[in-house]
């Protein structure tokens, strides 16, 4: 394992770990999930690194291996949505963000770093995913 991987997993782990946790109930498939992600990431590192944003890269490959697992668990009937009702880990971008703001809680930086976008731009994502939710309900 590299060096620039090892600082990456360490950064970003608990993050997507608590991601994961929104798809599974068990804490334990939540981990396993980001592990498999992880070791994903690992086997293209160096196309991760020279794509044009890495976070982004590694966010899709963390995003894939959530709904492959999560269809998979679902299936089998291991594991259930926690309290995510109507809502699926295939969601795009708003979704995303929803959850890693209102549910797992990190701020826009926070959320810019791990998904690999800008500040400005996921916080009027934000501000317009919020606004869509609220003339929903």
């Amino acid at each position: 394992m590299s060096v620039e991987f090892a600082a990456f997993c360490e950064l970003h782990e608990p993050r997507y770990r608590s991601y994961a946790r929104v798809w599974f109930q068990e804490p334990g498939a939540a981990h396993r999930v980001v592990r498999l992600a992880l070791h994903a990431i690992a086997a293209v590192w160096p196309a991760v690194l020279e794509s044009p944003n890495p976070a982004a890269a590694a966010w899709q490959i963390l995003r894939e291996t959530v709904t492959e697992q999560h269809g998979t668990a679902v299936a089998a009937g291991a594991a259930g949505i926690a309290g995510t009702a109507g809502l699926r880990p295939d969601v795009e971008g708003d979704e995303d963000l929803a959850i890693l703001h209102y549910v797992v809680g990190l701020a826009t930086p926070e959320i810019a770093d791990v998904m690999g976008g800008d500040t400005a731009s996921i916080t009027s994502q934000l501000r317009q995913t919020h606004r869509r939710r609220t003339t929903d309900w």
